[in-house]
């Protein structure tokens, strides 16, 4: 829905920080980042992270396809990486993931796309494959198994953009139904309750292991991104009831008022026992475990349930985030994923949604802060964490516009 937005200086700062990054050779000031989140093919750290910005900006005509081919050329030198482990953040469906919105809005680049596109199939069902003998088995999740950055949920969510209701989408929700099915002679937790600490795995601080709520680690991505296959259409048995047991589960562990309700970030097997999470254990509203990534999965939720106190609880959760100066500075970073750009985006994103004025009154503000932080120096310049998803966040409640396929898909926003 088309909302009248107050940020006349959110599209120059946008601009800006997209100048800052135009040429590959001397966007980053250290030199290209080593590591999985590094040099070219991640979407975090890398070079199809930055590629996406520039693809975002000329596809919606405040970019040249230049710059934006120049990006895509570094994001394919060198091997690409067709392995099990590869993920929508990483290797062949990171860059497929880019090159389908380039390839969208332009014609070009069909024949890369096609393969890059052949690879994450592969990948997809070697690890459908993977989490079947799990389920099979009988044993609890691995971390990477169904979350957005590493996992199922990832792939679904691209698959889902990229071709819709076709078999490969199917399967991978068929999956994520199957999530949710309490395992066999296995009481007490839900079945995505997880034997390994937040890092994904053993830690002695989580001897029980944790529930994840989180939209980057928790059921958050599947719940979301079943909600999208729901409101796209996809008709599988089982998928709306799937939906409300994620549901049923987050709904046991919302926390707070009807004008300020919060879910946890994780919880833990003594705060599971008693019942109970501290009020001092409310996470920052940061997408990856807050308010931005878990209201936004609720709306979704509400939306595709047809359930509009699910989405009036979710829309009131975001601005009770807002809305609270001791919670905005929280968050003190700039980024996607820990910071105020994740919380401008999902909010510009819930409000877009239902043409909530409320929660658009309030995006002003929040863009000031983003704009101000940034002019503080030593930023990276990666999508995640850096200027360059803080600039799409910006560009995006500049323009006011997201065409699809959605560029803020890689977060389960869209």
């Amino acid at each position: 829905m088309s909302m009248t937005l107050g940020v006349p200086a959110a599209l120059p700062a946008a601009d800006a920080l997209a100048r800052a990054v135009a040429d590959p050779s001397t966007a980053w000031s250290a030199g290209r980042p080593d590591g999985w989140r590094g040099w070219p093919q991640s979407l975090a750290g890398g070079a199809a992270g930055i590629a996406l910005l520039h693809v975002e900006r000329a596809r919606t005509g405040h970019g040249d396809w230049d710059t934006a081919h120049r990006w895509l050329t570094e994001t394919v030198r060198g091997q690409i990486s067709g392995a099990v482990n590869a993920n929508l953040y990483f290797g062949a469906p990171a860059l497929a993931f880019v090159f389908h919105r380039a390839e969208s809005a332009t014609g070009r680049y069909g024949r890369i796309l096609r393969r890059l596109d052949e690879a994450t199939i592969r990948v997809t069902r070697a690890q459908l494959a993977q989490a079947h003998q799990r389920l099979a088995r009988g044993e609890r999740p691995p971390m990477e198994e169904f979350d957005l950055i590493r996992g199922l949920s990832g792939l679904g969510a691209y698959h889902l953009s990229r071709y819709g209701d076709a078999q490969v989408t199917e399967e991978v929700m068929a999956y994520l139904i199957r999530l949710t099915e309490p395992l066999p002679d296995m009481a007490g937790p839900p079945p995505w309750w997880m034997n390994v600490g937040t890092t994904g795995a053993l830690h002695p601080d989580y001897p029980g292991g944790h529930g994840n709520f989180g939209l980057a680690h928790g059921i958050g991505a599947p719940l979301a991104v079943m909600a999208r296959a729901l409101l796209y259409g996809l008709n599988l048995p089982g998928l709306a009831d799937a939906v409300e047991r994620i549901c049923a589960w987050t709904d046991r562990w919302r926390q707070g008022s009807g004008s300020g309700p919060w879910w946890p970030g994780l919880i833990d097997p003594d705060q599971a026992t008693a019942g109970h999470v501290a009020p001092e254990l409310r996470p920052r509203p940061s997408w990856c475990y807050g308010a931005a990534g878990t209201a936004r999965a609720q709306q979704l939720a509400g939306l595709a349930l047809c359930d509009p106190d699910r989405v009036h609880t979710a829309e009131s959760a975001i601005l009770a985030a807002l809305r609270n100066p001791a919670q905005l500075g929280r968050l003190s970073e700039i980024g996607l994923c820990h910071g105020m750009a994740g919380l401008l985006h999902a909010s510009w994103r819930m409000a877009t949604e239902t043409g909530s004025q409320a929660i658009a009154a309030e995006l002003p503000n929040i863009a000031d802060r983003l704009i101000t932080a940034l002019d503080r120096s030593g930023h990276d310049p990666e999508l995640l964490d850096g200027t360059t998803g803080a600039a799409l966040a910006l560009h995006t409640i500049g323009t006011n516009h997201a065409p699809a396929p959605h560029w803020d898909t890689f977060l389960a926003l869209a």
